[in-house]
């Protein structure tokens, strides 16, 4: 072999090698950049991660946002600021019985069981309208929302008529359905639809339904429990009338059988 040919074929090696040099630093510098673009999109995408998360915790509950509404719907058959008056019985009724519930309350289901048909059966007589005052105040006390849930379905019971109110809200209280205290069964929307389809009118009534789960009336039991709150009643269940409680006798608690209901009353209507 020629000295000749032997330099050229040295100078096309180092060539060759040149050349491989510089691809294989355009592929590490490529790849670099790669990574580098990965790890810039990973690291945006936990910052939007953490930020969602955050903008999460402070968005408020929708509790918190029905407390806040401007604007309050309330349901037909109500009157007053918000439409927090809830009357229901004959217009001639010449006395009113003001009655304070909250429906996780296990007293009040106690005297909706006791005494509730004969309340019902005394205002359909024309004997007196009830004036109800729904409370939540049990939900502060296990930060729960069965009462407000409860009450914003008794808000769509009522906006289908006074008669469904009425047995809606005695069916709430039954045996059958109201849970203990520690569970906050009404906290759950498809709960409260259940118990509905127990009364005639509310039974697969979609419009009930579609507000129960839309929480059409949220803003208005809030608007209701805070009635309550300026009530100065301290528990529930309450019963007033002409400013006056009714109590059973020799107590100053509401009368819880029919026999003690029939004879605070009594003395009620003549007061």
């Amino acid at each position: 072999m020629s000295n000749r040919n032997s330099q050229a074929n040295k100078s096309a090696a180092r060539e060759r090698l040149r050349v491989e040099r510089e691809r294989q630093v355009k592929k590490d510098k490529a790849r670099k950049q790669v990574v580098v673009a990965v790890s810039v999109v990973g690291v945006l995408a936990v910052v939007g991660a953490i930020a969602f998360g955050v903008a999460q915790l402070n968005k408020p509950s929708a509790w918190e946002a029905a407390a806040d509404a401007k604007n309050v719907t309330a349901p037909k058959n109500t009157s007053g600021d918000d439409g927090t008056t809830v009357v229901i019985g004959e217009s001639s009724a010449k006395k009113t019985l003001e009655l304070y519930e909250d429906s996780r309350c296990p007293i009040c289901a106690t005297f909706e069981q006791s005494v509730g048909e004969t309340i019902a059966k005394d205002v359909e007589a024309g004997k007196y309208k009830i004036k109800y005052v729904g409370a939540t105040f049990i939900d502060n006390t296990d930060n729960g929302e069965g009462s407000k849930n409860a009450l914003s379905a008794l808000g769509a019971a009522l906006d289908v008529s006074p008669e469904a109110f009425l047995d809606y809200k005695a069916a709430l209280h039954s045996a059958k359905y109201h849970p203990q205290e520690s569970e906050d069964k009404f906290a759950k929307d498809d709960y409260l639809v259940e118990v509905a389809d127990s009364v005639d009118a509310l039974k697969g009534n979609a419009a009930f339904k579609k507000d129960v789960e839309d929480g059409t009336y949220d803003a208005w039991a809030v608007k209701m429990s805070k009635a309550f709150d300026k009530s100065g009643v301290q528990g529930t269940p309450t019963l007033k009338m002409d400013g006056k409680k009714v109590t059973a006798e020799g107590s100053e608690n509401a009368p819880m059988t029919e026999a003690e209901y029939a004879a605070a009353i009594t003395k009620a209507l003549k007061g």
